[in-house]
């Protein structure tokens, strides 16, 4: 199999995070520098930063109500990174990120198959934000939001926008442009000053305080699988 796909099955890290290293050229096949398409058969061995791959033993699946000031990378080099921040003794890495200024539900997992299924699709999956801009939001504002707005060189898909306040709005996407929220609001003039996530797909962040995190409950992960296709035990 491809060596992202390999090293994902382990647990590792994601095939996101595998290019990264192989770009870096920490990875190795027998002995030799790792490709970005290189193949691995049974037999072969596999290094990185040259020590052995441990398999995972057990999935970890695990929602965090993310605070401000952490960052979503799994780089140990970084003030504040997500996974030093979790400190869960399972290696686990963000499905997806919140930038280091906003808050709210991240999923983390040692199960590269599910992070691949959830960031291929943006495809229809729904990510659902509350969102606290700096004036009165208008019925124009709203509708504007939720047709499409001009950004990064495309027009955003159609999306769900909710009133809740004079300035704070709910949105609910089908996409994950780069800081997509915020480029839409400053697009029609308006900053956003606070935004937190609350739901992906069928996992919320109901109940879980600040800054905790928890593991997701066998219901909400089944549900989870069956919403990606997975084929259930």
């Amino acid at each position: 199999m491809r060596i992202n796909k390999f090293i994902s099955e382990t647990g590792y890290c994601s095939r996101r995070e595998t290019i990264r290293l192989i770009k870096a050229q920490r990875i190795t096949i027998n002995g030799l520098i790792c490709e970005q398409n290189s193949i691995v058969i049974e037999g072969d061995v596999v290094l990185i930063d040259g020590q052995a791959i441990a398999r995972k033993t057990e999935s970890v699946y695990l929602v965090l109500n993310k605070p401000l000031g952490i960052t979503c990378t799994a780089s140990k080099d970084v003030t504040g990174n997500i996974i030093s921040y979790i400190n869960h003794p399972t290696r686990i890495f963000a499905v997806g990120r919140l930038d280091k200024t906003s808050e709210g539900l991240i999923l983390l997992t040692n199960d590269g198959d599910i992070v691949n299924k959830m960031m291929r699709s943006e495809n229809g999956h729904e990510k659902e934000y509350v969102v606290t801009v700096d004036k009165a939001i208008t019925e124009s504002f709203i509708e504007e939001m939720s047709s499409g707005v001009h950004i990064l060189g495309v027009m955003t898909k159609r999306c769900e926008v909710i009133r809740v306040s004079d300035n704070v709005f709910k949105i609910i996407l089908t996409q994950g442009l780069n800081l997509q929220i915020r480029r839409m609001c400053k697009a029609l003039g308006y900053r956003v000053l606070k935004l937190e996530r609350i739901r992906i797909m069928n996992i919320t962040i109901d109940g879980l305080e600040r800054g905790k995190w928890r593991n997701l409950t066998i219901d909400e992960l089944n549900l989870l699988k069956q919403q990606l296709a997975y084929k259930l035990d």
